[in-house]
């Protein structure tokens, strides 16, 4: 005989999404809302005049380009080490599977200038590219490296618990069938992984786009250059010129919802082909 009562360790519905909501305005909304209203305030003839100028405007497109790129190579790239180390067994990778949250725990400034220590000419792998003429620090290369640095783990920890729960007898019948490796990473593997992986791309773009601590060391800081749009915003904070900050910060607000909206759109699309198959 089935209960009655089906008991719950969360509180009930009402409890649950009052909680919910009142976490969410503290922490999402709030802020964000009192970003529009600084611009509402500074009226959206100035902020347009702000944000319409060559250097808001190269930061910007230097910001969401290269947080785009690395999103995108972290897709691959954190997809085939999440596959590796859950697949592959060999020795040290419960070390390299630990090594992949250092990110998470490591400061981002400790981080930049750990990178630009590394990457810097005179540093161990940027004098070895500069003996083959390549420049990594202080470049746009050195901003991709960082955001990559920052942004593989969301990548790798969001795939890593579906390809474990991904039974290799599904590869073993697919080979029955006679599908081929490539047939079968097409046509089963990568479907089933794709809404996790999407997901992983969404928080590899979101905390690259965002990102400061880890970058300014090594970008070099270089207007129309390497200068990026959260640096712009920190620059008019220490100017008090807040206006203008809000400014920037609501169109890099505009710029990440559009983005963030086409992959969710993306991701709607992807569940439900998986749903037909």
């Amino acid at each position: 005989m089935r209960p009655l009562i089906h008991r719950s360790p969360m509180p009930g519905l009402g409890l649950s999404m009052g909680i919910t909501l009142t976490m969410l305005t503290i922490v999402v909304l709030l802020p964000i809302g009192a970003l529009l209203v600084k611009g509402a305030t500074f009226g959206p003839g100035n902020v347009w005049e702000v944000v319409n100028r060559e250097r808001v405007w190269a930061a910007l497109f230097l910001s969401f380009r290269l947080s785009l790129l690395a999103a995108l190579f972290n897709l691959v790239f954190g997809v085939l080490l999440a596959w590796v180390l859950v697949r592959y067994p060999f020795p040290g990778r419960r070390l390299l599977d630990a090594a992949v949250d250092l990110p998470f725990a490591l400061p981002t400034a400790v981080a930049g200038i750990a990178l630009t220590a590394l990457y810097a000419p005179n540093g161990l792998f940027g004098g070895l590219a500069k003996e083959v003429g390549l420049k990594i620090a202080y470049t746009q290369w050195g901003i991709f490296l960082a955001l990559v640095f920052v942004g593989l783990p969301f990548v790798t920890r969001t795939v890593q618990p579906v390809i474990e729960e991904i039974d290799r007898e599904v590869e073993e019948a697919s080979a029955t069938l006679g599908a081929t490796r490539f047939t079968t990473l097409r046509r089963i593997i990568l479907p089933m992984l794709a809404p996790a992986a999407l997901t992983g791309f969404a928080l590899s773009l979101a905390r690259a786009v965002g990102e400061y601590g880890s970058v300014i060391f090594i970008a070099g800081n270089i207007p129309l250059v390497t200068e990026i749009a959260p640096l712009l915003i920190v620059i008019q904070l220490e100017e008090f010129n807040y206006d203008a900050a809000a400014a920037i910060g609501i169109a890099m607000l505009t710029l990440s919802f559009a983005m963030l909206l086409a992959i969710n759109l993306i991701q709607i699309w992807s569940r439900r082909r998986i749903g037909h198959v």
